[in-house]
């Protein structure tokens, strides 16, 4: 494994502790604020699976970002989103989609 392979698979394992130490960041706050959320990083993951040959289905891409399984985050994590988060989502979406 070249040394970039390894810096960039550390930095995503420092990331997926980062986000799983903040649940009190929503997801919906991740897309208004970076255009992403842990749901696109579990599809990225699957997507880079499946480049490679292997099969990873939805939840099982899900459990690895997540830590734990989805349904589980979700409930203990996830809070309906706000009209105002709602808004916000709209907005960005517009300006960036």
């Amino acid at each position: 494994m070249s040394a970039t392979v390894e810096l960039e698979a550390a930095a995503f394992r420092r990331l997926l502790a980062h986000l799983s130490g903040r649940s009190d960041v929503q997801n919906i706050d991740l897309m208004i604020t970076a255009g992403f959320c842990r749901n696109c990083l579990a599809d990225w993951y699957r997507e880079a699976a499946a480049e490679r040959g292997i099969e990873l289905d939805k939840d099982a891409a899900r459990e690895r970002i997540y830590g734990m399984p989805f349904a589980q985050w979700k409930a203990q994590h996830q809070k309906d989103a706000t009209p105002e988060q709602l808004a916000a989502f709209e907005r960005s979406q517009k300006a960036h989609g």
